[in-house]
């Protein structure tokens, strides 16, 4: 006798449910209220199989309410791994929202799972990569899976995968590879050992480490953003390894592939079209432009395989609303004291003429010199105390020896760019490069001097700390909870010092790259218990840690040179799950400090304005770093006096190179607004996601049927339960021992409370 899948039959004097992959001779079964763990198999040749059957209920023996609704959900709920489409729901500590069901319901049509997840930032595409995860580990098609991400990211992810999706995934980084592989036996490696791994990228590319992963590699690999592992840059080498390893792990048909970005282009089709052959390699052929009633079989084949919504897309999807906050944005300019702007002069000089004396040496050093010039302008206009840090150090590029490797590193450093395993080094100085055409004793003095001019602006002296403070105050006494972002950790700690002293009440913290990642979770996590409170932080936080339960304002204090920095910065709260319906967003720069109203102009207000426009952020255009370089090194170059140097009196020098930006930034955008027309999800429809979310519901009940069941089971038990901000929180000190020990053996409960 054949039984269908979720079928309740009878054998060896117990009920069990009939799974996936059941065939008539051999049923795949579970006992009934049993675990995944007592799966098992019936041959129903060799012993007896029949349908389930249960005696009526006894009318003498009738129950109460309360007594028979939980024993109703409790069968229902007991049955969530074996009823409805999907067989991930039993393990999920979270109900994900429609539109992220949409990824899922694309990936159970693919054989492997290919995808690339380009949904923007804030939508949840963590949630729906590990969903897709899950049931395919549920489903049994996977039993290993690896995330990629860089360091910072690394215990989020195991934070989401072990508290929503049930999945305990050990973090491989330099700093815990050995711990892992001592418990290695012999020519085992630790990605045998351990089932779940999540895997800083650049670890693992290195050689020894790629040939060591690509031979254990698990089915499932998961690329958190995946931008960065795209090919087609010049002169990024870290980038070609990732590809190549990828590549590699792509090479083998069986194995699965997500891609997670929310900047799948980066601002190059090259690299782009480079991401999807790793999806399908057949997409390397596609036309270079696949608009028009022709081309209508190439999108549907990628569409099949990518997923790209913004914000505005699912915001009602299904009639479930997701409500986002709101920007509310603003600009505030501060302008250098008599005292800063004597300092700035002084730099300036300096400046020019470390340039100018490398013109007629190697043109290495004289890129060398130029990087080391910008950073020091920049940490000048950071802050007094950035200053006198980064004079007292020489620049990073001073270990480059080619000209190629002074402007990679340069550009990687000074403007924002890196792709390597950021977040730890965003904040780090890179100081003037001591002139040695100079005599060293000279120059050295030099730099002190200047560095002593910058210690005695600290404080009271400090234009743009005076100028900025009263709108920082003004958020506070508004109700706001602000996130300040600083460029270097000396701004960050002076500026956190010089608030503690100004704000009276308000609780103030910094969170630096010197902080390990643990430890920066946990001073944000104190921090948040505060009644009034603001946050100071380095780049170290705009990516990592999701910030929305506590903070809701955004200060720019120091603008960063790479538009999608400040677009993760404000990334960090405004995002879903953020209480207040508004984010306010306050960006800083100064008017007179010859740098930041260029960049601000050139870069930052166009990639507002486009965002504004397409609803979703988009990278700088290709180049465009180049274009800022050019023109400012062509305003140091050609400028004598402080006055001087300002960009508006260089109109031939800065309005060509601005115009030249302003139009790779709208083709950009008209890329964008095609891709959204060609890439629109037509291998999904709406009513086969709603079709699927009845199907679960009616199977398994929804989120909110599920924790009225806990709190009527527990308060059944004996529990005391308090809901405080839509947590609940339960004393379990008069329930039954057993259900104590059993939430304490599944990790669930800390002492007497859950």
């Amino acid at each position: 006798m054949a039984y269908a899948v979720g079928s309740l039959v009878q054998a060896r004097g117990r009920e069990w449910v009939v799974l996936p992959g059941s065939a008539e001779d051999l049923l795949l079964v579970r006992p009934l209220g049993g675990t995944e763990e007592e799966v098992t198999g019936l041959l129903t040749g060799l012993e007896p199989v029949e349908p389930a059957r249960f005696d009526l209920p006894d009318p003498a023996q009738p129950g109460d309410y309360r007594s028979s609704r939980l024993l109703r959900d409790a069968i229902r709920i007991g049955f969530r791994s074996s009823a409805g489409p999907f067989r991930s729901f039993a393990r999920l500590a979270v109900e994900p929202r429609p539109y992220q069901l949409v990824p899922l319901l694309l990936a159970l049509k693919l054989d492997p799972v290919r995808m690339l997840i380009a949904d923007d930032v804030g939508i949840g595409k963590t949630i729906e990569a590990a969903l897709i995860a899950r049931e395919l580990l549920d489903r049994g098609e996977i039993e290993r899976m690896a995330v990629l991400c860089s360091p910072q990211l690394a215990t989020q992810w195991q934070r989401e995968l072990r508290e929503k999706f049930h999945i305990e995934a050990e973090v491989v980084l330099p700093g815990t590879a050995p711990r892992l592989e001592r418990h290695c036996r012999l020519n085992e490696s630790l990605f045998d050992r351990h089932p779940f791994v999540i895997v800083s990228t650049d670890f693992i590319k290195t050689e020894r480490r790629r040939d060591e992963f690509r031979r254990t590699c698990p089915e499932l690999v998961i690329v958190d953003e995946a931008h960065t592992c795209a090919s087609g840059w010049e002169g990024r080498s870290g980038r070609h390894q990732r590809y190549d390893m990828l590549q590699a792990l792509a090479a083998d048909p069986q194995r699965h592939l997500l891609l997670v970005t929310a900047t799948p282009h980066s601002g190059n089709e090259a690299a782009f079209r480079s991401l999807l052959t790793l999806l399908d390699p057949g997409l390397a052929d596609l036309p270079e432009d696949l608009m028009g009633p022709q081309n209508e079989p190439h999108r549907r084949r990628l569409a099949a395989r990518f997923v790209q919504r913004r914000r505005g897309d699912i915001r009602g999807y299904l009639d479930a609303e997701t409500p986002f906050p709101e920007r509310e944005e603003d600009e505030h300019s501060w302008g250098l004291s008599k005292e800063y702007r004597q300092l700035f002069e002084r730099v300036l000089g300096y400046a020019r003429e470390v340039v100018r004396e490398a013109g007629d040496g190697q043109r290495y050093q004289q890129r060398v010199r130029w990087w080391s010039v910008l950073s020091l302008l920049r940490s000048l206009a950071s802050s007094p105390a950035a200053a006198v840090a980064t004079l007292r150090t020489r620049a990073a590029s001073a270990d480059a020896t080619t000209v190629e490797e002074a402007d990679q590193l340069g550009r990687r450093t000074v403007l924002d760019l890196t792709d390597e395993e950021a977040g730890s080094s965003l904040d780090l100085l890179h100081g003037a490069d001591p002139d040695q055409s100079d005599p060293e004793e000279r120059t050295h003095r030099r730099l002190l001097e200047m560095a002593r001019q910058a210690e005695a602006l600290l404080g009271a002296k400090d234009s743009k700390l005076a100028a900025i403070f009263p709108r920082i105050a003004k958020m506070i006494e508004d109700g706001a909870h602000p996130i300040i972002f600083c460029r270097f950790i000396p701004t960050a700690e002076y500026l956190a010092e010089q608030l503690r002293r100004k704000l009276r009440g308000v609780e103030v913290d910094v969170v630096t790259g010197n902080l390990p990642p643990e430890e920066r979770e946990e001073r944000v996590r104190q921090l948040g218990q505060a009644e009034r409170r603001l946050l100071v932080a380095t780049d170290c936080l705009s990516e990592g840690i999701n910030l929305q339960e506590n903070f809701d304002a955004v200060v720019h204090y120091d603008l960063s040179w790479n538009p999608a920095r400040h677009e993760q910065r404000e990334g960090r709260v405004d995002r879903y799950g953020q209480k207040q319906k508004r984010v306010r967003v306050l960006t800083c720069y100064g008017r007179d400090n010859q740098i930041d109203g260029l960049v601000l102009d050139i870069l930052l207000r166009k990639h507002r304005l486009i965002r504004n426009s397409l609803g979703i952020s988009i990278p700088v255009p290709v180049d465009a770093d180049q274009v800022i370089e050019a023109v400012l090194e062509g305003l140091l170059l050609r400028s004598k006096t402080s006055a001087e140097v300002q960009p508006e009196l260089f109109p031939d020098l800065v309005e060509p190179e601005k115009q030249r930006v302003y139009r790779m930034w709208e083709a950009v955008e008209e890329r964008e607004k095609r891709s959204r027309t060609m890439f629109a999800q037509e291998s999904i429809k709406v009513e086969e996601v709603a079709r699927e979310l009845r199907e679960v519901r009616a199977a398994i009940g929804s989120g909110v049927e599920l924790g009225e069941f806990v709190r009527m089971t527990l308060r059944a038990a004996g529990a005391i339960i308090v809901e405080r901000d839509g947590n609940l929180e339960v004393d379990l000190a008069e329930t039954p021992l057993v259900l104590r020990q059993a939430l304490t053996e599944a990790g669930h409960l800390r002492g007497p409370r859950l």
